[in-house]
């Protein structure tokens, strides 16, 4: 008897859960990333000849509350139309009976990727504020995202920015009749290492695992990133703040190219969201300015009361430090304020001391 191989099982297992979305205008290429409860997939259009990301749900059978969330998920994006927000184009039911939603095809690279080639604060932040504003975007509509990390955000070729994967958002409003389910879906946007549209995994720590790792039950979201309130299970205290420390914990990442807790387990992360104030980022990177790390670190405060009220008020401080203004959560001193207005009106204090030098001069000159 002649055993299959390991890799012919593989191939024989993605060939089943290929879903068949004949009869449709999509066409599979390749699978791009997988969830516990849903797959993405790169699809040709033919109709509009383009190439679109197809989220479709794992199995023919599932039970039909998995089919309500992917239905809710897409109606959820459907109402974010937003730059900083991936668009739905399209949703439906497959041949065998599996939702499906479609959605633009995103092509650039994660943040937490992307950070590592970038080296400019300058970029990083105005990237930051990108996120804030489709964050708050989506608080204005209702909307919290409860999983935002580095991974759940996509940097496009040309300087975009997108906040992706709302699959355990949270419509302010909305019985949640589910909590108990995780709903944490794979994001629409391609691994670097894709070859003919098979995604290829690439090893990873035992703790980068478990800071991605998003938690189940009724504890929603990214031990790493999540708010102290999500880490406690605190379902109805679950609001626009806990997006805003998360927020927080990505300005961290961006400050110091790590995560604010790491460990090996998802649970003791947890344990010390819930109860650890995270190190300043000073400690991980000396050179980060410390109104930066004040702004970090009251976005992330373990009191609700004690953050930024708001997306929109974190990423208006990031703007206060960019335009060189002092910050309101960061108390200078006196020589950190002069060292401020000498840096934020240097080519005045230039020409004044061209002045000044040239006027000397002449004196010295004319008095001989």
């Amino acid at each position: 008897m002649k055993w299959l191989s390991d890799e012919m099982i593989q191939r024989l297992r993605a060939a089943v859960d290929l879903p068949d979305l004949s009869g449709t205008r999509y066409e599979i290429i390749g699978r791009v990333a997988r969830g516990g409860m849903g797959t993405v997939y790169l699809a040709e259009d033919t109709k509009l000849d383009r190439r679109v990301a197809v989220k479709v749900l794992n199995l023919p059978d599932s039970p039909e509350e998995m089919r309500l969330r992917m239905t809710r998920e897409a109606r959820v994006l459907a109402r974010l139309e937003h730059p900083g927000i991936v668009p739905v184009h399209d949703a439906g039911i497959s041949a065998d009976g599996r939702v499906f939603y479609v959605m633009k095809f995103v092509r650039g690279s994660r943040l937490d990727h992307h950070a590592r080639e970038v080296d400019s604060l300058l970029e990083r932040l105005r990237a930051f504020q990108k996120i804030c504003e489709a964050v708050a975007f989506a608080h204005a509509h209702g909307v919290i995202h409860r999983d935002l990390k580095p991974q759940n955000v996509m940097v496009g070729r040309f300087g975009e920015v997108l906040v992706m994967d709302w699959g355990v958002a949270k419509v302010l409003g909305e019985v949640e009749e589910d909590k108990d389910i995780d709903l944490r879906e794979t994001a629409p946007f391609p691994n670097k290492s894709l070859p003919h549209g098979r995604a290829t995994e690439s090893p990873r720590s035992r703790s980068t695992e478990a800071a991605d790792e998003t938690a189940e039950g009724t504890i929603l979201g990214t031990p790493a990133y999540m708010s102290p309130e999500q880490a406690l299970g605190l379902i109805d205290q679950v609001d626009e703040r806990a997006d805003v420390y998360a927020l927080g914990a990505i300005l961290y990442f961006l400050l110091t190219n790590r995560a604010p807790f790491d460990s090996t387990s998802a649970s003791d992360i947890r344990r010390r969201v819930a109860n650890e104030d995270p190190a300043p980022p000073r400690l991980s990177n000396s050179t980060v300015p410390k109104p930066l790390e004040a702004v970090c670190l009251k976005a992330m405060s373990r009191e609700r009361e004690s953050r930024y009220e708001s997306a929109q008020a974190l990423s208006d401080e990031v703007t206060r430090f960019l335009d060189g203004l002092p910050v309101l959560a960061y108390r200078e001193s006196a020589m950190e304020r002069a060292l401020r207005f000498l840096a934020r009106n240097r080519f005045i204090v230039l020409l004044i001391l061209a002045y000044l030098i040239m006027r000397i001069f002449v004196l010295l000159v004319s008095g001989r």
